[in-house]
């Protein structure tokens, strides 16, 4: 039988207020330079963020139904609507119908759609590498966990459908 102290996290003071409002702060501000780190590529590609954010989830859930990619990255039909036909028309996504439902679309990037990715992911990689080696390798997966806890159940549903995914050979090339 533990004690009230032994649970976990019972006493860890970085649960303070002031050190909340830092995370949270901390969160906001590299989402904003992570943002500012990939704007020259989208500019040189003539792309925005929201064409990024639906080539990042295609990067790592390739072959999702649309419904999904709109549930995943929770914008209303019609933006999504946009934003695809902008990158179709760029021939970065490529469709195939649905196993089960022919109705279905699943949505793969094109070899222009991935090469657009990777170069967007260029830059996110030589920033968390940065970040990782600084840190070191407890650090990272201390921060892992933390972000799998922030997770709503909806998210992570995604990032498990995604790591079976790459289990099963879904994943790659």
């Amino acid at each position: 039988m533990s004690l009230p102290h032994e649970t976990a996290g019972a006493d860890l003071l970085f649960l303070r207020e002031e050190q909340l409002r830092l995370a949270q702060t901390l969160m906001f501000l590299a989402s904003r330079d992570m943002a500012q780190a990939i704007e020259p590529v989208l500019e040189e590609d003539g792309l925005g963020h929201a064409h990024y954010r639906v080539l990042q989830v295609l990067a790592f859930s390739p072959g999702i139904p649309v419904s999904r990619l709109q549930a995943v990255l929770g914008v209303t039909k019609q933006s999504l609507g946009r934003t695809m036909h902008e990158l179709e028309a760029r021939k970065y996504l490529e469709s195939q119908p649905g196993r089960q439902d022919r109705r279905q679309r699943l949505l793969f990037l094109s070899p222009e759609g991935k090469a657009a990715e990777a170069r967007l992911f260029a830059v996110v990689r030589q920033r968390l590498v940065a970040a990782y080696r600084e840190a070191g390798g407890a650090a990272v997966e201390g921060f892992r966990r933390v972000m799998r806890g922030m997770l709503s159940e909806q998210s992570r549903s995604v990032l498990n459908e995604d790591a079976a995914g790459k289990k099963g050979g879904r994943h790659g090339a």
